[in-house]
């Protein structure tokens, strides 16, 4: 009979807190300790104090950061081995509970914050996913070239994928031909990890990352698997917007149609024609006129609208099925 005790499980509420300032997502991260880097904020499990994770995860990010959030949803349970815990390790090893949550930049900019803390922007993390302007120059220089190189290496039969490494390069970044996907941030982002192309791949001790004399610098790494809950939360959120109105919680209770086409714009990482994004609103009833006019636009005024919340009877899934221009 073995002696070996199991190693301590901790619980953890791990939060993705996303906003909106301007043309910018941005994301709440909190300062490393010493060498350690930064990243989500996050914070332990009190089953004492809190009856629910969301009732524990709203108390301690008030407490740390003065934020009251708004839209909050579980995604995942983040516990693999290597996020807190190595072999060996006598540590306690944390099982994270991931949350994707909104909150208004107008709500923000009176908060006090914890020291150190910042709103930041997503992209800065994820360089690849900004389709806005163009196609991220990053991609054809940094990032296709080593995946394809890698990609046409033998690879070790795995049944647990239905994909080969180059089909996956192909559908996940949109490669010869293929139609890029923007909801799939996650896969991209374990390709990468996969390849041994990321900070996280070669401090977590991945074979295929410390085979490599250096890595290409692709977006900021984050400490534990933070990264990968971000990735979690804005796939998440790129999909939510086409089937239910979360866009709405980054907004102000009033704003124009201009407002609103940024903010899925800069969540989804594509460019939307103006026109058909228009139509678009005016057919699916999201919005109604305020009567009122804004004079901040900094041109002509424009009108104002607000989100027409009889929408969430009339219908189950109103969304934004948007179409970007490639």
């Amino acid at each position: 009979m073995s002696d070996k005790r199991p190693t301590p499980l901790e619980i953890g509420l791990t939060a993705a807190i996303v906003s909106i300032d301007g043309n910018e997502p941005l994301i709440l991260t909190a300062p490393g300790s010493g060498d350690e880097l930064g990243g989500l904020p996050f914070g332990p499990f009190n089953p004492v104090a809190h009856r629910t994770f969301e009732i524990g995860l709203r108390s301690w990010v008030e407490e740390q950061t003065g934020l009251q959030l708004g839209y909050v949803e579980q995604l995942y349970t983040f516990g693999d081995r290597g996020r807190h815990a190595l072999v060996g390790s006598t540590d306690v090893h944390v099982a994270s509970i991931g949350y994707l949550a909104l909150t208004r930049a107008a709500d923000n900019t009176s908060k006090p914050q914890v020291a150190g803390a910042s709103f930041e922007p997503w992209y800065r993390y994820f360089p690849w996913e900004d389709w806005r302007s163009s196609k991220p120059a990053v991609i054809d220089k940094d990032i296709l070239p080593v995946l394809t190189e890698w990609a046409a290496r033998s690879e070790t039969p795995n049944t647990s994928r239905a994909l080969s490494r180059k089909d996956r390069v192909r559908l996940y970044f949109g490669f010869e031909g293929a139609h890029w996907d923007e909801e799939r941030v996650l896969d991209r982002y374990e390709l990468l990890y996969e390849a041994g192309l990321i900070e996280e791949a070669r401090r977590d001790g991945r074979p295929a990352a410390l085979e490599r004399k250096s890595l290409p610098v692709l977006g900021m790494p984050m400490r534990f698997d933070h990264r990968r809950i971000l990735a979690t939360a804005i796939a998440r959120l790129r999909a939510k917007l086409k089937y239910r109105p979360v866009v709405f919680e980054l907004l102000p209770p009033e704003f124009t149609l201009t407002d609103l086409q940024r903010t899925v714009e800069a969540i989804s990482g594509r460019h939307l024609h103006k026109q058909n994004f228009r139509r678009l609103v005016e057919s699916g009833a999201l919005v109604e006129s305020t009567g009122e006019m804004s004079t901040l636009t900094g041109g002509r005024p424009a009108a104002l609208y607000r989100f027409r919340r009889e929408v969430l009877q009339e219908r189950p899934a109103p969304g934004l099925r948007v179409r970007g221009r490639r």
